[in-house]
């Protein structure tokens, strides 16, 4: 057995025991992982150091290249921002397992139940998948968000982050581990696998029987994937080319706040809007305030020949722009003649994720949250609430685009499966 079947087969042996441990073993594993990893900032700093300065020398362009040493553009910067750890991110990451520790368990939560006409009682319970694995890339604060969620809905973790940050998760997980074992739970309901060869990536995708499902969190080449070529069933997340409409009946006010905060709030989420479409009747009003504070914001506007008339600052759009998902200070923008034509564009180029409405109609905004077949729809509101913490949930292990069994974003109800529990006396058929 190859190493990564063997740490999913651990996993899986860790997960019969995680699965009859109480709220209060859980929440004592969590708030001891939340010390530990307090308590060994340094250590997870000093491993992370080496991560951050592998990437800066990959970043060194070759003699001869043309490029000044050690300049970058800000895609690279970016990354190297997410990859980064410091004591005060590592108490976000405490702060996060504390967070989790205080929130309900959904284990063993009744779905519904009944006494039936025969008299056998039926209840329908929450209980967890068993392994979950999870493939990410970049940030290393994944790790212990995945872990501790995993934890408590009851699941044993398979991680499988980035190359990029392995020495960084290598020293999270072994502090995690420790602490999950002192607070008398099996340390191996969580497993980081070896991120230095794709291997243990297509053997993860694969390990159908020992994982219950794979849950992909990255950029659209790495769901693709995973999604196309895994065997272990797969629920599909957060792409995101989330498009923010301009209604004929908006508040202009209420448009361009909506705009601005759906861009530039974040560059680098899955729920920024990456698309702006504007009704024909309100372009002159709305678009030269709109163009100007993007700009202003430091975005590119990549705009249709329409939009194009209202400013010099305006970039052709290609066909390509239409389907993007930027992750970055640009936005594609269209002129639409009516909201049939919004609909349209969004069927066509959208993934699925978020799409929002600003107008003072309520006919306008009941037909297209009806029509639109997106995971959330905003109506005069930014696309970035579409998030675990912002609907309340708490906590997060990323928002699924896809319509079976999970969709929007995935709290711990969503981290875990039902089974049906029925209690007789004697009963026979």
């Amino acid at each position: 057995m190859t190493t990564v079947l063997q740490q999913a087969a651990d996993a899986r042996g860790a997960a019969i025991d995680l699965a009859a441990a109480t709220r209060a073993e859980k929440d004592r594993a969590l708030l001891l992982m939340a010390e530990r990893l307090v308590e060994r900032a340094e250590d997870i700093v000093a491993a992370n150091a080496v991560d951050v300065n592998n990437a800066r020398d990959i970043r060194q362009p070759s003699v001869g290249s043309g490029v000044a040493a050690g300049r970058s553009d800000g895609q690279s910067e970016a990354m190297i921002d997410r990859l980064t750890l410091t004591p005060s991110r590592i108490e976000g990451m405490a702060d996060g397992l504390r967070q989790l520790a205080a929130l309900p368990d959904p284990v063993g939560d009744v779905v519904r139940g009944s006494t039936l006409a025969n008299g056998l009682e039926l209840r329908q319970v929450r209980v967890p998948f068993g392994v979950v694995g999870i493939i990410y890339e970049g940030r290393p604060n994944v790790t212990a968000d995945a872990a501790g969620i995993c934890l408590k809905s009851g699941n044993a973790a398979v991680l499988r982050g980035s190359g990029s940050a392995f020495s960084s998760n290598a020293a999270i997980v072994s502090v995690l581990r420790k602490a999950i074992a002192d607070a008398g739970l099996p340390a191996d309901a969580i497993q980081l696998l070896d991120a230095t060869t794709r291997d243990s990536v297509k053997e993860l995708m694969r390990a159908r029987g020992l994982v219950d499902v794979l849950i992909p969190r990255g950029g659209a080449s790495l769901i693709k994937t995973v999604v196309e070529e895994s065997t272990v069933p797969v629920i599909e997340t957060g792409v995101g080319n989330c498009h923010v409409y301009v209604d004929q009946a908006a508040d202009l006010e209420k448009a361009l706040a909506v705009t601005i905060n759906s861009k530039t709030q974040r560059l680098s989420t899955c729920n920024t809007a990456e698309s702006l479409l504007v009704h024909i009747d309100i372009a002159d009003s709305f678009l030269p305030l709109a163009i100007e504070e993007l700009v202003s914001a430091g975005v590119t506007v990549h705009g249709d020949p329409r939009v194009a008339r209202y400013s010099d600052d305006v970039v052709p759009a290609v066909h390509e722009d239409w389907g993007k998902e930027y992750l970055s200070a640009d936005i594609a923008v269209a002129i639409v003649d009516s909201m049939d034509d919004a609909l349209d564009h969004i069927r066509r180029y959208g993934t699925g994720h978020t799409e929002a409405i600003v107008s003072e109609s309520v006919t306008a905004t009941r037909r297209f949250a009806a029509r639109v077949d997106a995971a959330a729809v905003m109506i005069n509101a930014s696309t970035r609430f579409t998030d675990g913490g912002e609907f309340g949930f708490g906590a997060e292990i990323g928002i699924s685009t896809q319509k079976l069994h999970a969709r929007g974003p995935m709290g711990l109800p969503e981290l875990t499966s039902t089974k049906y529990i029925v209690s007789g006396n004697g009963h026979t058929r």
